[in-house]
Protein backbone atom coordinates (compact mmCIF):
# COMPACT_ATOMS: atom_id res chain seq x y z
CA UNK A 1 0.00 0.00 0.00
CA UNK A 2 1.39 3.43 -0.56
CA UNK A 3 2.29 6.15 2.01
CA UNK A 4 -0.79 7.86 0.54
CA UNK A 5 -3.20 5.41 0.56
CA UNK A 6 -2.08 4.62 3.81
CA UNK A 7 -3.19 8.40 4.86
CA UNK A 8 -5.84 8.37 2.83
CA UNK A 9 -7.37 5.59 4.87
CA UNK A 10 -6.15 7.46 8.08
CA UNK A 11 -7.81 10.54 7.37
CA UNK A 12 -10.82 8.83 6.31
CA UNK A 13 -11.18 6.81 9.36
CA UNK A 14 -10.52 10.15 11.38
CA UNK A 15 -13.56 11.90 9.29
CA UNK A 16 -15.77 8.71 10.62
CA UNK A 17 -14.56 8.61 14.23
CA UNK A 18 -14.75 12.22 14.65
CA UNK A 19 -18.38 13.04 14.04
CA UNK A 20 -20.10 14.86 16.56
CA UNK A 21 -23.79 16.41 16.92
CA UNK A 22 -23.39 20.37 17.61
CA UNK A 23 -24.88 21.29 20.56
CA UNK A 24 -26.36 24.61 19.08
CA UNK A 25 -27.11 23.70 15.52
CA UNK A 26 -27.79 20.38 15.71
CA UNK A 27 -25.90 19.34 12.67
CA UNK A 28 -23.68 17.11 12.21
CA UNK A 29 -20.04 18.62 12.19
CA UNK A 30 -16.11 16.93 12.10
CA UNK A 31 -15.12 17.05 15.78
CA UNK A 32 -11.68 15.21 16.68
CA UNK A 33 -11.70 16.44 20.25
CA UNK A 34 -13.93 14.81 22.85
CA UNK A 35 -15.78 16.91 25.34
CA UNK A 36 -13.66 15.27 27.98
CA UNK A 37 -10.83 16.66 25.73
CA UNK A 38 -11.78 20.02 25.04
CA UNK A 39 -12.18 20.45 29.11
CA UNK A 40 -8.94 19.43 29.67
CA UNK A 41 -7.35 21.45 27.60
CA UNK A 42 -9.36 24.69 28.61
CA UNK A 43 -8.00 23.85 32.29
CA UNK A 44 -4.95 23.79 31.57
CA UNK A 45 -5.12 26.88 29.66
CA UNK A 46 -6.97 28.79 32.17
CA UNK A 47 -3.93 27.99 34.82
CA UNK A 48 -1.47 29.19 32.18
CA UNK A 49 -3.90 31.97 31.91
CA UNK A 50 -3.79 32.96 35.62
CA UNK A 51 0.33 32.16 35.76
CA UNK A 52 1.07 34.24 32.78
CA UNK A 53 -1.25 37.09 32.73
CA UNK A 54 -2.98 37.17 36.37
CA UNK A 55 -5.64 37.81 37.82
CA UNK A 56 -7.49 41.02 39.37
CA UNK A 57 -6.53 40.81 42.87
CA UNK A 58 -10.34 42.10 44.32
CA UNK A 59 -12.08 39.26 45.01
CA UNK A 60 -15.58 41.17 45.33
CA UNK A 61 -14.93 42.08 41.42
CA UNK A 62 -13.92 38.28 40.82
CA UNK A 63 -17.36 37.06 42.45
CA UNK A 64 -19.54 39.38 40.46
CA UNK A 65 -18.47 38.19 37.07
CA UNK A 66 -17.97 34.83 38.13
CA UNK A 67 -22.07 35.23 39.75
CA UNK A 68 -23.03 36.93 36.19
CA UNK A 69 -21.87 34.66 33.99
CA UNK A 70 -22.70 31.16 35.79
CA UNK A 71 -26.57 32.51 35.48
CA UNK A 72 -26.00 33.13 31.43
CA UNK A 73 -24.02 29.34 31.33
CA UNK A 74 -27.40 27.99 33.09
CA UNK A 75 -29.60 29.10 30.24
CA UNK A 76 -27.40 27.48 27.87
CA UNK A 77 -27.15 24.65 25.44
CA UNK A 78 -24.20 23.29 27.68
CA UNK A 79 -24.89 24.02 31.47
CA UNK A 80 -23.20 21.07 32.85
CA UNK A 81 -19.67 22.19 32.04
CA UNK A 82 -17.51 23.22 34.28
CA UNK A 83 -18.00 26.86 33.72
CA UNK A 84 -15.40 29.36 35.25
CA UNK A 85 -15.58 33.24 34.83
CA UNK A 86 -12.31 35.24 35.51
CA UNK A 87 -11.06 39.17 35.43
CA UNK A 88 -7.68 39.10 34.29
CA UNK A 89 -5.34 41.92 35.37
CA UNK A 90 -4.84 43.49 31.80
CA UNK A 91 -5.21 47.19 30.91
CA UNK A 92 -6.44 46.07 27.34
CA UNK A 93 -10.17 45.65 26.21
CA UNK A 94 -10.67 42.24 26.00
CA UNK A 95 -12.24 39.30 26.45
CA UNK A 96 -11.77 35.71 25.77
CA UNK A 97 -13.04 32.05 25.68
CA UNK A 98 -10.89 28.55 26.35
CA UNK A 99 -12.91 25.32 25.49
CA UNK A 100 -14.72 23.70 27.85
CA UNK A 101 -16.37 26.41 29.14
CA UNK A 102 -13.31 28.88 31.00
CA UNK A 103 -14.16 32.42 30.12
CA UNK A 104 -12.38 35.64 30.89
CA UNK A 105 -12.72 39.34 30.29
CA UNK A 106 -9.78 42.15 31.30
CA UNK A 107 -10.28 45.06 33.76
CA UNK A 108 -9.67 47.08 31.06
CA UNK A 109 -12.63 46.18 29.15
CA UNK A 110 -14.55 46.42 32.53
CA UNK A 111 -13.51 49.92 32.91
CA UNK A 112 -14.65 50.89 29.74
CA UNK A 113 -18.44 49.64 29.61
CA UNK A 114 -21.12 50.88 32.51
CA UNK A 115 -23.85 49.02 32.88
CA UNK A 116 -24.20 45.14 33.49
CA UNK A 117 -26.62 44.34 30.54
CA UNK A 118 -23.27 45.57 28.68
CA UNK A 119 -21.10 43.07 30.42
CA UNK A 120 -23.95 40.27 29.83
CA UNK A 121 -23.44 40.95 25.68
CA UNK A 122 -20.05 40.16 26.52
CA UNK A 123 -19.79 37.17 28.64
CA UNK A 124 -22.88 36.11 26.24
CA UNK A 125 -20.61 36.19 23.29
CA UNK A 126 -17.68 34.40 24.83
CA UNK A 127 -20.06 31.55 26.24
CA UNK A 128 -21.43 31.51 22.82
CA UNK A 129 -17.96 30.33 21.20
CA UNK A 130 -17.82 27.68 23.94
CA UNK A 131 -21.51 26.32 23.32
CA UNK A 132 -20.96 26.28 19.93
CA UNK A 133 -17.62 24.78 20.13
CA UNK A 134 -15.56 26.95 17.98
CA UNK A 135 -12.37 26.17 19.22
CA UNK A 136 -12.83 22.22 18.82
CA UNK A 137 -13.99 22.88 15.20
CA UNK A 138 -10.79 24.72 14.83
CA UNK A 139 -8.14 22.00 16.15
CA UNK A 140 -10.24 19.55 15.07
CA UNK A 141 -10.13 21.29 10.63
CA UNK A 142 -5.93 21.73 12.21
CA UNK A 143 -5.61 17.82 13.14
CA UNK A 144 -7.07 17.24 9.85
CA UNK A 145 -4.84 19.33 7.79
CA UNK A 146 -1.28 18.24 9.73
CA UNK A 147 -2.77 14.43 10.77
CA UNK A 148 0.01 12.75 12.50
CA UNK A 149 1.68 15.62 13.70
CA UNK A 150 0.09 15.67 16.96
CA UNK A 151 -1.70 18.41 18.80
CA UNK A 152 1.05 19.80 20.50
CA UNK A 153 2.67 20.24 16.98
CA UNK A 154 -0.80 21.84 15.79
CA UNK A 155 -1.23 23.90 18.44
CA UNK A 156 2.41 25.51 19.67
CA UNK A 157 5.60 26.85 18.67
CA UNK A 158 8.47 24.69 19.13
CA UNK A 159 10.77 28.11 19.26
CA UNK A 160 8.56 29.73 21.73
CA UNK A 161 8.15 25.85 24.16
CA UNK A 162 12.07 26.30 24.86
CA UNK A 163 11.72 30.05 25.66
CA UNK A 164 9.24 29.12 28.09
CA UNK A 165 6.89 32.30 26.91
CA UNK A 166 4.04 30.34 25.99
CA UNK A 167 2.60 26.75 26.45
CA UNK A 168 0.33 24.57 24.41
CA UNK A 169 -2.23 26.05 27.01
CA UNK A 170 -1.59 29.67 26.11
CA UNK A 171 -2.07 29.20 22.36
CA UNK A 172 -5.27 28.44 22.04
CA UNK A 173 -5.26 32.09 22.67
CA UNK A 174 -4.34 32.89 19.27
CA UNK A 175 -7.00 30.64 17.88
CA UNK A 176 -8.68 33.30 15.49
CA UNK A 177 -12.10 32.58 14.95
CA UNK A 178 -14.14 33.18 11.66
CA UNK A 179 -16.55 36.05 10.34
CA UNK A 180 -19.41 33.26 10.59
CA UNK A 181 -18.14 31.76 13.94
CA UNK A 182 -18.19 35.91 15.10
CA UNK A 183 -21.91 36.13 14.03
CA UNK A 184 -22.85 32.84 15.44
CA UNK A 185 -21.22 33.92 18.79
CA UNK A 186 -22.91 37.73 18.24
CA UNK A 187 -26.41 35.70 18.22
CA UNK A 188 -26.00 33.47 21.19
CA UNK A 189 -24.72 36.55 23.60
CA UNK A 190 -27.61 38.12 22.12
CA UNK A 191 -29.99 35.38 23.25
CA UNK A 192 -28.32 34.27 26.58
CA UNK A 193 -28.73 38.01 27.26
CA UNK A 194 -32.27 38.70 26.97
CA UNK A 195 -32.59 34.59 28.23
CA UNK A 196 -31.02 35.85 31.68
CA UNK A 197 -33.04 39.08 31.90
CA UNK A 198 -30.92 41.77 30.39
CA UNK A 199 -32.04 44.82 28.15
CA UNK A 200 -30.31 43.75 25.09
CA UNK A 201 -30.44 47.30 23.95
CA UNK A 202 -27.22 47.81 25.52
CA UNK A 203 -25.02 45.37 23.08
CA UNK A 204 -25.41 48.77 21.17
CA UNK A 205 -23.50 50.62 23.67
CA UNK A 206 -20.85 48.00 23.50
CA UNK A 207 -20.21 48.41 19.95
CA UNK A 208 -20.29 51.71 19.86
CA UNK A 209 -17.76 51.79 22.25
CA UNK A 210 -15.67 49.61 20.73
CA UNK A 211 -15.82 51.41 17.44
CA UNK A 212 -14.64 54.43 19.05
CA UNK A 213 -11.87 53.16 20.85
CA UNK A 214 -11.23 52.01 17.03
CA UNK A 215 -11.41 55.45 15.40
CA UNK A 216 -10.10 56.76 18.69
CA UNK A 217 -6.13 54.73 18.29
CA UNK A 218 -5.88 57.05 14.40
CA UNK A 219 -5.50 54.19 12.87
CA UNK A 220 -2.64 52.52 14.99
CA UNK A 221 -3.56 49.61 17.48
CA UNK A 222 -7.29 48.04 17.63
CA UNK A 223 -8.65 47.00 20.52
CA UNK A 224 -7.70 43.28 21.27
CA UNK A 225 -11.45 42.43 21.37
CA UNK A 226 -11.21 43.37 17.70
CA UNK A 227 -7.57 41.88 17.11
CA UNK A 228 -8.87 38.62 18.40
CA UNK A 229 -12.06 38.78 16.87
CA UNK A 230 -12.41 39.63 13.43
CA UNK A 231 -15.32 41.99 12.55
CA UNK A 232 -17.55 39.81 10.96
CA UNK A 233 -19.45 43.09 9.80
CA UNK A 234 -21.77 46.09 11.02
CA UNK A 235 -22.41 45.11 14.13
CA UNK A 236 -24.45 47.55 15.66
CA UNK A 237 -26.81 47.69 12.24
CA UNK A 238 -27.22 43.71 13.00
CA UNK A 239 -27.96 44.36 16.65
CA UNK A 240 -30.27 46.99 15.68
CA UNK A 241 -32.37 44.40 13.31
CA UNK A 242 -32.33 42.01 15.76
CA UNK A 243 -34.20 44.42 18.40
CA UNK A 244 -36.39 46.01 15.14
CA UNK A 245 -37.79 42.42 14.83
CA UNK A 246 -37.52 41.58 18.62
CA UNK A 247 -41.08 40.29 20.11
CA UNK A 248 -40.51 40.66 23.46
CA UNK A 249 -40.66 44.17 25.91
CA UNK A 250 -37.39 45.21 27.29
CA UNK A 251 -39.23 47.48 29.92
CA UNK A 252 -38.74 45.42 32.46
CA UNK A 253 -35.06 43.77 31.61
CA UNK A 254 -32.32 44.88 33.76
CA UNK A 255 -29.30 47.39 32.41
CA UNK A 256 -27.57 47.72 35.99
CA UNK A 257 -26.31 50.67 35.63
CA UNK A 258 -25.86 51.91 39.17
CA UNK A 259 -24.89 48.32 40.78
CA UNK A 260 -22.20 47.80 37.72
CA UNK A 261 -20.42 51.39 38.08
CA UNK A 262 -20.00 50.20 42.22
CA UNK A 263 -17.99 47.32 41.06
CA UNK A 264 -15.53 49.64 39.06
CA UNK A 265 -14.82 51.81 41.40
CA UNK A 266 -11.64 52.55 42.61
CA UNK A 267 -10.25 49.99 39.66
CA UNK A 268 -7.33 50.10 38.39
CA UNK A 269 -7.23 51.75 35.16
CA UNK A 270 -4.08 51.73 32.08
CA UNK A 271 -1.21 49.96 33.11
CA UNK A 272 -0.20 49.11 36.49
CA UNK A 273 3.32 50.75 37.17
CA UNK A 274 3.58 48.30 40.54
CA UNK A 275 4.08 45.11 38.29
CA UNK A 276 6.71 47.27 36.53
CA UNK A 277 6.94 49.50 33.04
CA UNK A 278 9.12 51.12 30.83
CA UNK A 279 10.92 54.17 30.40
CA UNK A 280 12.29 53.76 26.67
CA UNK A 281 14.20 50.74 26.65
CA UNK A 282 14.11 50.70 30.59
CA UNK A 283 12.29 48.58 32.32
CA UNK A 284 11.75 48.91 36.25
CA UNK A 285 9.94 46.88 38.65
CA UNK A 286 9.23 49.03 42.23
CA UNK A 287 7.65 45.69 44.18
CA UNK A 288 10.58 43.92 43.47
CA UNK A 289 12.79 46.87 43.08
CA UNK A 290 15.53 46.17 39.83
CA UNK A 291 15.75 47.44 37.01
CA UNK A 292 17.21 46.31 33.26
CA UNK A 293 18.32 47.52 30.00
CA UNK A 294 17.00 45.83 27.34
CA UNK A 295 18.32 46.73 23.46
CA UNK A 296 17.58 49.66 21.66
CA UNK A 297 14.26 49.42 19.17
CA UNK A 298 13.48 46.16 20.67
CA UNK A 299 9.71 45.56 20.50
CA UNK A 300 9.00 45.25 24.61
CA UNK A 301 6.39 43.14 26.44
CA UNK A 302 5.36 43.16 30.45
CA UNK A 303 3.22 40.09 31.67
CA UNK A 304 2.81 38.84 35.09
CA UNK A 305 5.78 36.24 34.68
CA UNK A 306 7.85 37.69 32.92
CA UNK A 307 9.19 40.52 30.49
CA UNK A 308 10.89 40.31 27.26
CA UNK A 309 11.86 41.81 23.89
CA UNK A 310 11.62 41.03 20.85
CA UNK A 311 14.85 42.26 18.09
CA UNK A 312 13.21 44.45 14.94
CA UNK A 313 13.85 41.43 12.17
CA UNK A 314 11.74 39.48 15.26
CA UNK A 315 14.54 36.82 15.09
CA UNK A 316 15.59 37.01 18.53
CA UNK A 317 14.15 37.00 21.83
CA UNK A 318 15.70 37.80 25.39
CA UNK A 319 13.71 37.66 28.46
CA UNK A 320 13.71 37.96 32.48
CA UNK A 321 11.43 35.47 34.47
CA UNK A 322 11.40 34.21 38.29
CA UNK A 323 12.90 31.26 38.29
CA UNK A 324 10.61 28.40 40.31
CA UNK A 325 14.40 26.87 42.42
CA UNK A 326 15.41 29.43 44.81
CA UNK A 327 19.31 29.09 44.02
CA UNK A 328 21.08 29.71 40.48
CA UNK A 329 22.24 26.18 40.07
CA UNK A 330 18.79 24.58 40.96
CA UNK A 331 17.45 27.05 38.67
CA UNK A 332 19.98 26.10 35.67
CA UNK A 333 19.87 22.53 36.03
CA UNK A 334 16.02 22.59 35.50
CA UNK A 335 16.30 24.27 32.51
CA UNK A 336 19.20 22.43 30.51
CA UNK A 337 17.34 19.35 31.70
CA UNK A 338 14.55 19.64 29.61
CA UNK A 339 13.58 17.50 26.96
CA UNK A 340 15.80 18.24 23.90
CA UNK A 341 18.25 20.91 25.02
CA UNK A 342 21.89 20.26 24.76
CA UNK A 343 24.68 22.31 26.62
CA UNK A 344 27.13 23.53 24.22
CA UNK A 345 29.33 25.81 27.68
CA UNK A 346 28.76 26.48 31.29
CA UNK A 347 29.96 29.43 32.82
CA UNK A 348 30.10 30.69 36.51
CA UNK A 349 29.48 34.82 36.22
CA UNK A 350 28.17 37.43 38.59
CA UNK A 351 24.83 39.85 37.97
CA UNK A 352 24.50 42.92 40.30
CA UNK A 353 27.45 41.46 42.64
CA UNK A 354 25.70 37.84 42.94
CA UNK A 355 26.90 34.93 41.71
CA UNK A 356 25.68 33.41 38.62
CA UNK A 357 25.79 30.31 36.37
CA UNK A 358 25.44 31.12 32.42
CA UNK A 359 24.94 28.41 29.99
CA UNK A 360 24.66 28.35 26.38
CA UNK A 361 22.63 25.42 24.71
CA UNK A 362 21.23 24.44 21.66
CA UNK A 363 17.46 23.02 20.85
CA UNK A 364 15.88 21.40 18.00
CA UNK A 365 13.01 22.65 16.59
CA UNK A 366 10.57 21.95 13.96
CA UNK A 367 12.01 25.40 12.63
CA UNK A 368 15.71 24.21 12.62
CA UNK A 369 18.82 24.62 15.53
CA UNK A 370 17.79 27.24 18.40
CA UNK A 371 20.74 28.60 20.27
CA UNK A 372 20.39 30.74 23.23
CA UNK A 373 22.29 31.81 26.64
CA UNK A 374 20.21 31.29 29.83
CA UNK A 375 21.66 33.33 32.61
CA UNK A 376 20.22 32.38 36.43
CA UNK A 377 21.00 34.27 39.77
CA UNK A 378 19.63 35.67 42.87
CA UNK A 379 18.47 38.95 43.87
CA UNK A 380 16.39 40.34 47.15
CA UNK A 381 15.75 36.48 48.07
CA UNK A 382 14.15 35.78 44.55
CA UNK A 383 15.41 33.82 41.77
CA UNK A 384 16.03 35.14 38.19
CA UNK A 385 16.79 34.23 35.15
CA UNK A 386 17.28 35.47 31.86
CA UNK A 387 17.31 33.68 28.55
CA UNK A 388 18.49 34.94 25.04
CA UNK A 389 17.87 32.82 21.78
CA UNK A 390 18.26 33.42 18.38
CA UNK A 391 18.93 30.61 15.43
CA UNK A 392 21.91 29.16 15.47
CA UNK A 393 23.15 30.91 12.52
CA UNK A 394 22.31 34.57 14.17
CA UNK A 395 23.58 33.56 17.84
CA UNK A 396 26.40 34.98 17.55
CA UNK A 397 25.43 38.46 16.65
CA UNK A 398 22.99 38.73 19.32
CA UNK A 399 24.48 36.94 22.08
CA UNK A 400 26.78 40.74 22.85
CA UNK A 401 22.99 42.11 22.98
CA UNK A 402 22.00 38.90 25.24
CA UNK A 403 25.22 39.22 27.65
CA UNK A 404 24.70 43.31 27.91
CA UNK A 405 21.32 43.01 28.74
CA UNK A 406 21.89 40.66 31.73
CA UNK A 407 24.70 42.38 32.94
CA UNK A 408 22.42 45.32 33.09
CA UNK A 409 20.20 44.37 35.90
CA UNK A 410 20.35 46.24 39.35
CA UNK A 411 18.67 47.71 42.02
CA UNK A 412 16.27 50.30 41.82
CA UNK A 413 16.71 53.50 43.43
CA UNK A 414 14.67 55.94 41.83
CA UNK A 415 11.90 57.12 44.59
CA UNK A 416 9.79 58.13 42.03
CA UNK A 417 10.20 54.92 40.40
CA UNK A 418 9.73 53.24 43.28
CA UNK A 419 6.71 55.37 44.55
CA UNK A 420 4.99 54.98 41.35
CA UNK A 421 1.01 54.10 41.94
CA UNK A 422 -1.52 53.02 39.60
CA UNK A 423 -4.38 55.74 38.23
CA UNK A 424 -7.81 54.65 39.33
CA UNK A 425 -11.52 54.70 38.34
CA UNK A 426 -13.32 57.20 40.95
CA UNK A 427 -17.13 58.11 40.62
CA UNK A 428 -18.78 61.24 40.92
CA UNK A 429 -23.05 61.70 41.51
CA UNK A 430 -22.74 65.09 39.64
CA UNK A 431 -24.84 67.76 42.34
CA UNK A 432 -26.41 69.58 38.96
CA UNK A 433 -26.40 68.90 35.10
CA UNK A 434 -23.74 70.27 33.74
CA UNK A 435 -21.17 68.99 30.09
CA UNK A 436 -19.22 66.89 29.35
CA UNK A 437 -16.52 69.96 29.51
CA UNK A 438 -17.67 71.31 32.55
CA UNK A 439 -17.69 67.76 34.27
CA UNK A 440 -14.11 67.36 33.35
CA UNK A 441 -13.38 71.16 34.45
CA UNK A 442 -14.80 70.47 37.83
CA UNK A 443 -13.61 67.05 38.81
CA UNK A 444 -10.02 66.61 36.80
CA UNK A 445 -8.56 63.36 35.41
CA UNK A 446 -5.05 62.70 34.72
CA UNK A 447 -5.99 61.12 31.08
CA UNK A 448 -7.52 63.77 28.02
CA UNK A 449 -11.39 64.68 28.15
CA UNK A 450 -11.71 62.52 24.97
CA UNK A 451 -10.91 59.21 27.26
CA UNK A 452 -13.71 60.56 29.71
CA UNK A 453 -15.96 60.81 27.09
CA UNK A 454 -15.33 57.06 25.95
CA UNK A 455 -14.87 55.07 29.39
CA UNK A 456 -18.57 56.91 30.26
CA UNK A 457 -20.25 56.74 26.63
CA UNK A 458 -20.43 60.33 26.11
CA UNK A 459 -20.03 63.28 23.46
CA UNK A 460 -18.79 66.17 23.62
CA UNK A 461 -20.64 68.80 24.64
CA UNK A 462 -23.20 66.69 25.49
CA UNK A 463 -24.99 68.06 29.05
CA UNK A 464 -25.14 65.38 32.33
CA UNK A 465 -28.33 65.00 33.93
CA UNK A 466 -27.78 65.88 37.94
CA UNK A 467 -27.89 63.06 39.67
CA UNK A 468 -25.60 60.81 37.29
CA UNK A 469 -22.63 58.65 38.40
CA UNK A 470 -20.00 59.54 36.25
CA UNK A 471 -16.56 58.08 35.87
CA UNK A 472 -13.25 59.83 36.29
CA UNK A 473 -10.01 58.70 36.54
CA UNK A 474 -7.30 59.83 38.75
CA UNK A 475 -3.54 59.15 40.30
Amino acid sequence: MTHMARGALVLAAALVAGCAVNPVSGKNELALVSESQEIQMGQQASQDVANTIGLYQDQRVQTYVSGLGKKLAAGTERPALPWEFHVVDDPAVNAFALPGGFIFVTRGLMTHINSEAELASVVGHEIGHVTARHSVQQISRAQVAQLGLGLGSILSSDVAKVAGVASTGLSLLFLKFSRDDESQADLLGFRYALAGGYDVREMLNLFRMLGRLSANSGGGKVPQWLETHPDPGNRLAVTQQRLDTLHTSLADKVVGRDPYLQIVDNMIYGENPRQGFFRGGLFLHPDLRFQLDFPSGWQTQNQTASVAAMSPAQDAIVQLTLAANKTPDAANSEFVGQQGIQVVQTTRASVNGSPAISTVFDAQTQQGTVRGRVTSFSYNGNAYQILGYSSAAKFSSYDGEFQRTTNSFRQLTDQAALNAQPKRVQLVRLPRAMTLEQFYQQYPSTVPVGEIALINNLNAGQTIAAGTTVKRVVG
